[in-house]
């Protein structure tokens, strides 16, 4: 009974933790808009949200990570700014980071198209203000049919 109340709690904050993965993605897409050959990135949200539910609540509290990029030099410059904590061994197939596709070519082969960054930035924050307040409303929900109001 438990589990039914509470999950699309759990569902929402599986998207809770993508969009902030997300954000992060984009901040150094923007951080790095000035680096000579640094490629966007970006993943499918929708299809790693798939994913995430699909996972089943002990291997997410076995790993405790959630999106990740491979860091290795191999496929950075050491110029660009590090991202934290994500690299692509979590991820598989479709749900992988990519590239974002370049819109404005650039004699640097800077890849990073600021508008769109910007744009994807604020929709990203505004979906992610938009699941803070739904966990908010369903857990005063729950709070209210536990104390019977």
């Amino acid at each position: 009974m438990f589990a039914n109340l509470t999950s699309g709690l759990d569902f929402q904050s599986k998207a809770l933790v993508l969009r902030a993965e997300r954000q992060q993605v984009l901040a150094s897409n923007m951080a790095n808009a000035d680096t000579p050959g640094y490629v966007a990135r970006d993943f499918n949200f929708k299809e790693a949200l798939s994913q995430q539910t699909q996972t089943s609540d002990s291997e997410l509290s076995s790993s405790g990570k959630g999106l990740s990029l491979n860091t290795d030099s191999s496929l950075t410059n050491a110029r660009h700014l590090p991202l934290s904590n994500l690299n692509d061994s979590e991820l598989s197939g479709s749900n992988a980071m990519g590239y974002a596709v370049q819109t404005q070519p650039s004699l640097d082969g800077n890849s990073v198209d600021m508008d769109r960054e910007r744009a994807n930035f604020v929709d990203n924050s505004v979906r992610y203000e938009s699941t803070l307040r739904f966990i908010n409303v369903q857990s005063k929900t729950i709070l209210s049919a536990i104390q019977g109001q």
